[in-house]
């Protein structure tokens, strides 16, 4: 099952995505800036081999649904991320807020 639903976080409108897989849910939250996303997110692929396309994204890992990923501390985030303000620890909520 796929579903996408826009989701509001204090006035700004992210969309908000969620794949269910065979024991797994693929989760992930996006502004038109960057997004934030379950623990399938290859934080040091993005920051590496992707580097140039600066991509802004945090990942939170051990979340099974959206409002999880969204109050979950983010456990890595890109060097893009970073240069926003956007920091290892900081909840999905408040990092989305700084990607608009």
């Amino acid at each position: 099952m796929f579903n996408m639903t826009p989701i509001q976080i204090e006035n700004q409108t992210f969309v908000a995505i969620t794949l269910v897989l065979p024991k797994t849910n693929f989760l992930a939250v996006t502004s038109e800036k960057g997004y934030i996303m379950c623990g399938a997110l290859d934080i040091a692929l993005l920051n590496e081999k992707l580097k140039e396309r600066k991509i802004i994204a945090g990942r939170a890992v051990g979340v099974r649904t959206i409002e999880q990923l969204l109050d979950a501390p983010l456990e890595s985030v890109t060097l893009e991320a970073e240069a926003l303000g956007i920091m290892k620890g900081m909840n999905g909520r408040e990092a989305l807020l700084k990607m608009v």
